[in-house]
């Protein structure tokens, strides 16, 4: 026995031995690490839990492809609005949204918010996302540059909430006020997608929380990991929305992506508790149900 634990000890140390560490920083908000390994390149936040959470990562032989699920499965939305004219992402981690956006849909414009600047930094850095006249980045918080959006009367076509990690979400973009003010802030028909979780006491608060503000949610949920993709709609019916584009689904192939895979996939069954209460500006332990 005490040979086969020392043999997992090695086996733990020289795995980490392989994830090279690039980069590291304190920002005003977190730790961000840069790692390496096994060709793919990752931003990592040190969490409260003193796990690290990757937030980000490129295929360093494969640069189009989505690493993670989460951003194949937002693809989807493409089944809804094949043509967004303009996509606001709360969230921008290493901007691999953008940058697919960019290449797959060149004249859409692409507005990422991100809160920390040291973030926005990396992702330039490290994960080679660029700005331009069509994708561009605000440094604010995500609520607030949605009330400014709004009174300067602008509109999207598409809002995607990626903002969450494993350790921490904003309490203040779980609430019925701010989805409230995000719908605002779609077009008639436009899309909100949000990458949240699968699992605790929360998915009950958070389902009918969105399903207070939108009549109908369709809900993507993962295979390999515990979180899910929320679809909702600034329309009657989004179900009905669903038309899968040939040429953008040929389009996505090339990034990892099967669009009529994740079509399939989508459900608008309510498996929620819905007598629990919605998530308030007043009342939104989220980070405790969460737990």
């Amino acid at each position: 026995m005490k040979y086969l634990f020392g043999f997992l000890l090695l086996f733990c140390f020289c795995s980490n031995l392989s994830a090279r560490t690039i980069h590291k920083e304190r920002s005003i908000y977190r730790n961000i690490v840069i790692v390496e390994q096994n060709n793919k390149r990752c931003m990592r936040f040190e969490t409260r839990r003193r796990s690290v959470s990757n937030q980000a990562c490129i295929n360093l032989q494969d640069q189009d492809k989505l690493v993670f699920e989460y951003t194949q499965s937002l693809m989807a939305g493409l089944a809804f609005n094949p043509s967004p004219k303009r996509i606001l992402i709360i969230g921008l981690g290493g901007g691999t949204l953008p940058k697919t956006f960019a290449k797959i849909l060149p004249q859409t414009e692409v507005v990422s918010v991100e809160i920390d600047p040291a973030v926005a930094k990396l992702a330039k850095k490290y994960f080679y996302y660029e700005e331009n006249d069509k994708t561009q980045t605000a440094i604010k918080d995500g609520r607030v540059y949605i009330k400014r959006a709004l009174k300067k009367q602008q509109t999207f076509d598409w809002i995607i909430l990626d903002a969450f990690n494993g350790d921490y979400i904003p309490e203040h973009l779980l609430t019925v006020e701010f989805l409230t003010e995000a719908k605002s802030l779609l077009v008639p028909g436009g899309l909100l997608s949000a990458n949240t979780f699968n699992g605790s006491r929360l998915y009950d608060y958070e389902s009918v929380t969105y399903q207070s503000v939108f009549k109908e949610l369709q809900i993507l949920h993962s295979v390999t990991k515990g979180n899910r993709i929320i679809f909702a709609c600034n329309c009657e019916k989004l179900s009905s929305k669903i038309n899968v584009d040939q040429q953008l689904k040929t389009a996505l192939v090339p990034f990892g992506v099967d669009l009529d895979s994740l079509v399939k996939r989508l459900s608008s069954k309510i498996d929620w508790d819905t007598s629990v209460p919605p998530l308030t500006d007043q009342f939104s332990p989220a980070n405790l149900l969460n737990q």
